[in-house]
């Protein structure tokens, strides 16, 4: 029976054990995550207001709920996030031409600029590291991108 092995700085490891590997993938991707967060000043926008922001901006207009669903948050969370991308002029909210009960949020000019700033500083700083990599390891993580995202998005 073959098994799945990635180098680390301790050796080989057996990755083939989903549960090991769920475990490595989280360790992995929270520090990086905590760094990230970490390279952003005080008060700049948080990590969930990005994720909604580029959410709107990729995809359009959306409801509330239809955006904490996708984020996978609760209604009151996205409120409460919502209401800080409105106050810094990020997003605005329109009436639903359908059904006046509810409003649909989008993306403003602000916003958009706001968020090309951010992805621009993280990007800027990945590639400084990326760049410090041997182009075999760049080629393993760009081939690893797909898998990334497709596990987000069935978690």
């Amino acid at each position: 029976m073959k098994t799945d092995m990635a180098a680390d700085a301790g050796g080989i490891r057996d990755l083939g054990d989903a549960t090991r590997l769920a475990s490595e993938l989280r360790l992995a991707v929270g520090r990086m995550t905590r760094r990230l967060r970490q390279a952003h000043a005080v008060g700049d926008v948080s990590l969930s207001e990005v994720s909604v922001l580029a959410r709107l901006a990729a995809d359009g207009p959306d409801s509330p709920t239809s955006l904490a669903e996708m984020e996978r948050v609760r209604p009151q969370a996205m409120a409460t996030t919502l209401a800080q991308l409105e106050q810094r002029g990020l997003v605005r909210r329109t009436p639903d031409a359908a059904d006046g009960r509810r409003s649909i949020v989008a993306v403003t000019e602000d916003g958009r600029a706001m968020l090309a700033e951010r992805r621009s500083e993280s990007v800027q700083g990945l590639a400084a590291v990326l760049d410090t990599f041997s182009a075999e390891e760049r080629e393993i993580l760009g081939a690893a991108v797909p898998l990334l995202g497709r596990l987000a998005e069935q978690l």
